[in-house]
């Protein structure tokens, strides 16, 4: 993947994640963008940060003691865990259903999945 691809999917991911933190209570989840980064903040102080890593072509995302880092997948058309595989938005919900003690709606709504 060249530069400008990488920039043009990774800054939908973001803005489809900065999206989805809308629907959200700012006084139980709120979020901050800055230039590629995404910083969720929870009512207990608790921070949540998504952001690109353009050198790498990459997202991470770190939320408490956990990081995770994510390549573009073409043939599943979506960033997955250079790992094991698993799909961000996926783990951007249960992460944030975890933290919350409650069920969360799909990154994207009904349609992505």
């Amino acid at each position: 993947m060249d530069d400008q691809d990488y920039s043009k999917r990774v800054d939908a991911a973001l803005k489809q994640v900065a999206d989805w933190l809308e629907a959200f209570d700012p006084d139980v989840l709120d979020y901050q963008t800055s230039d590629g980064v995404i910083t969720l903040s929870f009512a207990d102080k608790t921070r949540f940060v998504l952001n690109r890593q353009s050198a790498v072509h990459q997202v991470w995302f770190a939320a408490g003691a956990r990081a995770w880092h994510y390549v573009w997948d073409a043939a599943r058309a979506e960033w997955v865990d250079e790992r094991d595989g698993h799909g961000l938005y996926g783990n951007l919900e249960r992460t944030v259903a975890a933290k919350l003690g409650s069920p969360v709606p799909p990154v994207g709504g009904p349609a992505r999945r």
